[in-house]
């Protein structure tokens, strides 16, 4: 006898980043384009539920125009006959994104977005949907991600069945992180473990941007686009699922390749091996032992799409790291590091512990 809601067909996104952009470089037309492709999707393998693991959009307050792509991409979703199940990241502002859901509920939207509703399922189809958004620690007394995790899954564990479908915005041990995440944790324990999720006919994970297998029944969609260099290699798409049947992975469309140059600003103008890269994005590091005068303007000349432009002399170590690296880390490091960069000196204790707080302050009303 086949499992109960086998033959239900999901499809699995998350982290539409709506609003961002890539350096200098805007991807609200690649943005567009990704959702006519998941509309496409839907209506090509018939999908009954599109599931949306948070950050929809890239900041708290989006831009008009990606509040109005958002609002497109789940009426045509809804159009093409699926009903949509999203939850918030921590990109997202919880209680904006979920304003008036007990309304839209009643298009077949479902927008799910705090603590107090992740064990009541939004049923389809027979099956169970089970939404966590990313919950800040803080916010709901927990010390860690991982602490405020467990309680909630505790809480889906003691209603849901083999049969249910978990949505989650958090970071599992094995998931393997890119550049362009903001870290999801502030002093604490970011990584929640894996097998809060065993049992379920599916788990359907966001917030890292690389597509990855945990296990056969918990995977991250990952993000649509590339988001930094550090994403240049990474398959972009979404899972398709038949529960209790395949799992195939659906790419998506690539607006432009990402790619990485190194070498003295003359044989990057002048060198033949650099022609398959000319329409590309790219991060260009220069070598020269002196910094060439206008090289930006001298290399879009034949490279229009530079974005990133750093210095590495040959031979000459350097005496800090690009802004890339210094940025890297946690708020509280990037905070620590501009102390430590304008005063000469990094913060005490107390001054980063008082950094602390003010970060997951700001977090909290988010």
């Amino acid at each position: 006898m086949a499992p109960y809601g086998a033959g239900v067909r999901l499809l699995h996104t998350s982290d539409w980043h709506l609003g961002r952009s890539l350096h200098r470089a805007s991807l609200a037309s690649a943005q567009e384009a990704f959702v006519d492709h998941l509309v496409s999707v839907v209506a090509s393998e018939r999908v009954d539920v599109v599931c949306v693991s948070g950050d929809v959009y890239d900041r708290a307050v989006p831009p008009l125009e990606a509040v109005e792509l958002c609002s497109s991409a789940f009426a045509r979703l809804r159009s093409a006959g699926a009903r949509v199940v999203v939850i918030s990241g921590n990109h997202d502002s919880a209680r904006r994104l979920g304003f008036g859901a007990s309304l839209i509920d009643a298009s077949g939207v479902f927008l799910r977005t705090s603590l107090s509703a992740v064990d009541v399922p939004v049923v389809l189809d027979g099956v169970p949907f089970f939404a966590v958004p990313y919950l800040e620690p803080a916010a709901h007394g927990h010390g860690s991600h991982a602490s405020v995790l467990t309680e909630a899954l505790t809480r889906v564990r003691a209603v849901a069945g083999p049969s249910s479908v978990v949505l989650a915005h958090c970071w599992v041990t094995g998931g393997e992180a890119s550049e362009s995440e903001r870290d999801i944790a502030v002093g604490g324990v970011s990584r929640a473990p894996a097998s809060l999720f065993d049992g379920f006919a599916y788990g359907a994970l966001g917030h890292l941007h690389g597509a990855q297998v945990v296990s056969e029944s918990l995977r991250y969609s990952g993000s649509p686009l590339a988001y930094s260099f550090s994403e240049a290699r990474q398959v972009k798409g979404s899972w398709l699922v038949e529960l209790g049947g395949a799992v195939d992975f659906v790419p998506a469309p690539v607006p432009r390749r990402l790619s990485a140059i190194t070498g003295t600003l003359a044989s990057l103008l002048s060198s033949p091996e650099h022609a398959g890269v000319e329409g590309d994005w790219l991060s260009v590091t220069l070598t020269d032992d002196v910094r060439p005068e206008q090289a930006f303007e001298r290399l879009a000349a034949r490279f229009p799409h530079v974005l990133v432009l750093s210095f590495a002399p040959s031979g000459v170590a350097a005496v800090e790291g690009s802004y890339t690296s210094r940025v890297r880390g946690s708020d509280v490091e990037v905070a620590s590091t501009f102390v430590s960069h304008v005063r000469g000196t990094p913060p005490t204790a107390a001054e980063s512990a008082l950094l602390g707080e003010a970060f997951e302050a700001v977090r909290a009303v988010s």
